[in-house]
């Protein structure tokens, strides 16, 4: 079993976010808690990858088209710790 703890600005952002990112959230959390981040590795819909840049070392998972989730998995550690859940901006 896999612990999850969310960053404390995350807790803030959650009220804002629309309640069907909200439902996949918590389906990401149960997802995680049972199999950790490989678990999530093998459902394609949320297309989980490790991040690259000034957040290498980090990993993002989809939550819609729009939503990302960003997280860390520590080594030697059964937990994951979830930094983010963030529009994804495509205008670059």
């Amino acid at each position: 079993m896999w612990e999850i703890f969310e960053h404390q600005s995350l807790v803030k952002k959650l009220a804002k976010i629309p309640l069907e990112i909200l439902k996949r959230y918590e389906k990401w959390k149960d997802i995680a808690t049972v199999s950790g981040p490989e678990g999530l590795r093998l459902i394609k819909g949320f297309h989980d990858e490790s991040l690259k840049g000034k957040w290498q070392g980090f990993r993002s998972s989809r939550l819609s088209i729009q939503y990302r989730i960003i997280y860390k998995v520590n080594k030697g550690e059964l937990y994951v710790q979830v930094i983010e859940i963030n529009p994804h901006d495509y205008r670059r």
